[in-house]
């Protein structure tokens, strides 16, 4: 057999931009060529496919080389032409491997006009995409032949390697501002209609919502803390206050608790039994009833819960999509960031990888037109902090970039973990205090918003709000004895009977 061919035993070897069946790939040379000549006649031609084009979106090797050139040229603001691209080339040791001043010029010679240099450029550009994808497919394909490869990781690699093919063609028209100017105007009339005068999602926090007007639609929130600060706490009892109080769809995905966990936290939450005993069910009569009382307002929330541990900045987009489009979620909860991962795609470095996911957390958002909120780690450099232990930017863990691509960024912060006197210099009780500090604000006030906590039921309240139901005595034979777990009917029947407490 020739060594050319392969049977069906043996494995299609792939090469880049190359087709298994010989067939030439998706290119265009003279529209390429058009192109590099038009950009060298027309002044300002550079400047509007700058964006579209890439060297490597040019399948001739002499035509990429040219393109460099004109690159390295618009990037130093110097003028584009057949002389100053041939010099160009001649510098970077490239003129002679193209054919020498003699191709460039044939280049000029081969167009007439710059009129349509765009609507070329966007043709090479999507050959180019195209012939990326063919690439893509071949690889994929060779190695799901391989059966030591892990389908998993495949699977991740490839939707990594895909969704960087998709962000090239990533491209937004710009728009008029009139429009724009209509937009605003209506938001802020259904702000002023709404009793609360808000514009964006209510969190049942009165003094936040008055900094943020509510949580915006497509603003990335990063919400960050040290451990055992309460992070998990605020963000459940801020889910709790929008699903239930306000009706709003949200979904929490939870890498670090599973979802079990993360209801028996709600139940204390509501119920305000303390968790010890929501985990060991050792609870008085007064307190079954309380728990089943309570526990009516959870069920049938709009609150979806995924608790995949490790996911992927992929599998967050193809499930955050469904969930906008089959239950209308209206915000996203991430607990949290440095949790998750970009597998399938490489990176030098961790912090690179974060970078990664906080830029395609604020691109979902925008794509979704919905708030994300994402909790985030502080690195330990507040613990070796001697004025004092509150937060700031550049506590954050792991990049930089968190900062650089949330609209807003919140610490939270209680005094009384470090000091454990309970009051401060001034003497002030400090005792179940909790700053909810805004450190970064895109489009409103920075400041702070002081909370309070409730340890024994991981909640946050309004600063001076009652509680919702203080446990009362009540005198009837349930008080006898107390049994360990609610009479028979189930805890269906438990619930249709139960009374309803005051409203919170």
């Amino acid at each position: 057999m020739a060594d050319n061919q392969y049977t069906g035993r043996q494995k299609p070897q792939h090469k880049p931009n190359a087709d298994v069946q010989g067939r030439i790939p998706p290119r265009d040379t003279d529209l390429e060529e058009a192109v590099l000549g038009a950009m060298m006649l027309e002044k300002d031609a550079y400047t509007r496919v700058c964006d579209i084009l890439k060297p490597e979106s040019f399948y001739d090797p002499n035509n990429r080389k040219v393109y460099e050139a004109i690159q390295t040229l618009g990037a130093r603001q110097m003028p584009i032409d057949m002389l100053t691209v041939a010099e160009q080339m001649r510098l970077g040791g490239t003129l002679d491997e193209v054919g020498g001043p003699a191709f460039v010029s044939e280049l000029t010679a081969r167009v007439g006009s710059a009129a349509n240099v765009e609507f070329h450029a966007r043709i090479v550009a999507q050959k180019f995409l195209a012939r990326e994808l063919i690439s893509f497919a071949a690889d994929i394909e060779s190695k799901a032949f391989d059966e030591s490869n892990d389908v998993d990781d495949l699977l991740q690699e490839a939707e990594g390697r895909l969704f960087e093919i998709s962000q090239r063609n990533v491209k937004k028209d710009v728009t008029q501002i009139d429009p724009v100017i209509t937009a605003a105007v209506q938001q802020m009339q259904v702000a002023q209609n709404r009793a609360s005068g808000l514009s964006g999602l209510e969190t049942g926090y009165h003094d936040l919502d008055k900094m943020t007007s509510g949580w915006q639609n497509s603003d990335l929130v990063i919400i960050a803390a040290r451990p055992a600060m309460g992070k998990t706490a605020m963000v459940l009892s801020m889910a709790k206050n929008m699903a239930v109080n306000y009706n709003t769809p949200l979904a929490i995905f939870s890498l670090e608790m599973s979802n079990l966990q993360l209801v028996n936290r709600l139940i204390s939450n509501v119920a305000e039994i303390p968790g010890g005993k929501i985990k060991s069910g050792d609870l008085s009569a007064i307190e079954w009833q309380q728990l089943f009382a309570r526990i009516k307002h959870l069920t049938g929330a709009p609150m979806y819960i995924d608790d995949t541990p490790s996911l992927s900045i992929f599998e967050l987009r193809t499930k955050a999509r469904r969930l906008v489009r089959e239950h209308g979620v209206k915000i996203i909860i991430i607990d949290y960031l440095q949790l998750m991962n970009a597998s399938g795609m490489k990176f030098g470095s961790r912090e690179q990888e974060v970078s990664m996911i906080s830029r395609s957390l604020k691109q979902l958002a925008k794509e979704l037109n919905i708030p994300i909120i994402a909790l985030s780690q502080l690195n330990r450099s507040v613990e070796s902090r001697t004025d004092g232990k509150r937060p700031q930017l550049s506590d954050l863990r792991e990049s930089g970039a968190i900062e650089q691509d949330a609209d807003i960024v919140c610490f939270i912060h209680r005094p009384e973990y470090y000091i454990k006197s309970g009051q401060d210099a001034q003497g002030n009780d400090i005792r179940g205090l909790a700053e909810f500090i805004i450190a970064k604000h895109r489009s409103g006030a920075v400041g702070d918003v002081h909370l309070r906590f409730r340890a024994e039921f991981a909640r946050f309240e309004n600063f001076g709000e009652t509680t919702m139901l203080e446990p009362t005595e009540v005198r009837s034979s349930l008080n006898a004895a107390a049994p360990a777990a609610p009479l028979s009917g189930g805890t269906a029947d438990f619930l249709s009977s139960a009374p309803d407490p005051a409203p919170f």
